[in-house]
């Protein structure tokens, strides 16, 4: 483990357990993406670790940003080209959007006829890259759990993710555990030495039926929304790739000349000695605040040292996106 920094912070305490499964397992860690469906951004998990599947090492050979969802699941094949927008079965902003991404990142393959775009996949997507996804929200102080138990049940119902875990520092009671949905796992975790101890092990969730997502609360009733398997399956890609290809080290960097990043690259202020939250603790507003350039962070080489994910593999396709439609 890097050496023990102290903080309060909920973010300290979700870039420490970050950092400690990316040296304990073979996970891949994010943190903040969106895990609802029927209602999106309404369900914010704190961190999403990709389980590696049999066909992972192909995944990795793509390109290290994400593949669109509405990509992979689109009709476009790897034999004869089709026109874009014939492929796919939404809004043709949402698949102009997917179209360029895919072509950006080498998924897809473009060529014009007569002014039209047709594409085909360059490579096939490896369906099985992942074997789970592991959910985990963090609450260090159990004392103060706020919406915990509705986001915890919303995740158990919906079954968006393969296991769901509840990660904290607080000594969890018996009481703890009867509130808590009985398919959440428990973890408590030091985020100073990096112990951690399963207080309970997660269930599996049925992923591949149909889930309830609540989409509005009231006082005498909730307002759910069925998720059908397909359009579960597809939030599960996007959540996938969408964490495949953000990681958890997406925070900027304060320009000030005490900011530093340590070994496993957690943001660190050396005027208070410990990792500090740029987004909410740092600027002019702060006592120690002295102007400086950002400090230099090599995000993906630091990654691509720590885990299996691969920065910038060699074979992918490489052009600016959109530059093909004016040729």
């Amino acid at each position: 483990m890097p050496t023990p920094v102290s903080s309060p912070s909920e973010f300290a305490f979700e870039l420490a357990l970050c950092s400690h499964l990316e040296e304990t397992t073979d996970w891949l860690p994010a943190r903040q993406l969106g895990a609802a469906v029927a209602s999106p951004g309404s369900r914010i998990i704190d961190i999403c670790a990709v389980v590696p599947g049999p066909e992972f090492d192909e995944r990795t050979a793509i390109t290290e940003q994400d593949i669109p969802a509405r990509a992979v699941e689109s009709s476009v094949g790897a034999g004869k080209s089709v026109f874009w927008r014939d492929a796919f079965d939404c809004h043709p902003a949402q698949a102009r959007r997917a179209t360029d991404h895919a072509v950006e990142v080498g998924f897809f393959e473009s060529e014009f006829r007569r002014g039209r775009e047709y594409v085909r996949r360059a490579v096939r997507y490896p369906d099985d890259w992942f074997s789970k996804l592991v959910g985990i929200e963090n609450k260090p102080d159990l004392g103060s759990p706020g919406d915990l138990l509705r986001q915890l049940r919303l995740d158990v119902s919906l079954a968006l993710f393969d296991e769901v875990v509840l990660a904290t520092e607080s000594y969890v009671t018996g009481a703890h555990l009867n509130r808590i949905p009985d398919a959440v796992g428990v973890w408590r975790f030091d985020p100073d030495t990096g112990a951690k101890e399963i207080v309970r092990e997660a269930k599996t969730l049925p992923t591949g039926t149909t889930g309830v997502e609540p989409v509005e609360y009231h006082s005498l009733h909730t307002d759910v929304a069925l998720v059908s398997p397909a359009d579960k399956r597809t939030a599960r890609i996007r959540l996938a790739e969408r964490a495949y290809g953000k990681g958890w080290r997406q925070y900027d960097l304060p320009a000030c000349a005490h900011a530093s990043v340590d070994s496993v690259g957690r943001p660190v202020c050396d005027h208070f000695g410990r990792v500090i939250d740029p987004g909410a603790e740092c600027g002019k507003s702060c006592a120690g605040f002295d102007p400086a350039d950002s400090p230099e962070f090599d995000r993906a080489s630091l990654r691509e040292s720590r885990t299996r994910w691969v920065s910038d593999p060699s074979g992918v396709t490489r052009r600016q996106s959109g530059l093909g439609r004016f040729f």
